[in-house]
């Protein structure tokens, strides 16, 4: 599986507990934050409860191979 970039857009201002608690676990505190979560089941439902705050995207693979 690949990897996905998540990058925090919005404040987390007025956001409930459990979000707030969701974008720390995601590591992200601050805007402009940007984690690579590995592709799977759990990262997705975290992203799906946070999806108007973040940006998501495929993670580019580094390194030459």
């Amino acid at each position: 599986m690949a990897d996905l970039q998540v990058k925090l857009v919005k404040s987390l201002i007025g956001s409930t507990k459990p979000q707030i608690a969701t974008a720390r676990a995601l590591g992200l505190g601050r805007i402009g934050d940007v984690s690579i979560q590995p592709d799977n089941d759990a990262t997705r439902g975290k992203i799906k409860k946070l999806s108007h705050l973040l940006e998501v995207s495929e993670a580019k693979q580094g390194g030459a191979d």
